[in-house]
């Protein structure tokens, strides 16, 4: 029972595995690349559009509210300012549609900055950390820290089998020795 309890922890641990690796892929798809797209316009209108496409994304998603973090509240994974920062840019993008070149071209700075962060390994978009799992990011931490508590269940288990597996072996060899000097 022990041995299929592990295996069963195994199988959580890869599947949560595979699926934050899918949710990132998603978020990258459907939201951050474009982001990263809209930081990267060089007119309103296409800046305008990529953010629409994102900010679709995230009200369809419903991640307008709340924070990404488990433990406590951080600033920087807080959805309602993010989310807003973001909408505010996209009417300040609707505004300048009519303005002159000057004023286009310090919008779409301010939104690039707005999008974006300098790092040490250059620019990065952002977006509040864990944003891909939310919000289930509370049962996949559960899920996660009670595999990794219930995975050593099963290399107990395997080490006892391997054990058995060799007692069995010597007590036939055993026997099979009796046997011959019989």
């Amino acid at each position: 029972m022990r041995k299929y309890l592990g295996y069963l922890t195994v199988l959580l641990f890869i599947s949560l595995i595979i699926f934050r690796i899918y949710s990132s892929i998603i978020i990258k798809q459907e939201l951050t690349g474009h982001l990263k797209r809209a930081a990267d316009a060089n007119s309103i209108e296409l800046a305008s559009t990529e953010l629409k496409t994102a900010l679709d994304f995230i009200e369809k998603n419903n991640l307008t509210n709340g924070y990404t973090s488990i433990v406590y509240k951080t600033p920087d994974e807080d959805l309602v300012f993010w989310y807003s920062n973001l909408k505010a840019s996209r009417i300040e993008l609707e505004k300048t549609k009519n303005s002159t070149s000057l004023e286009k071209t310090n919008v779409l700075l301010k939104l690039r900055e707005t999008l974006l962060d300098e790092g040490e390994k250059g620019s990065r978009i952002t977006y509040p950390k864990g944003i891909s799992i939310f919000p289930n990011n509370k049962l996949i931490a559960i899920l996660f820290l009670i595999s990794l508590i219930f995975l050593p269940l099963l290399f107990i288990e395997l080490i006892k089998f391997e054990k058995e597996v060799k007692r069995k072996k010597k007590e036939k060899k055993k026997q099979k020795k009796l046997k011959t000097k019989i």
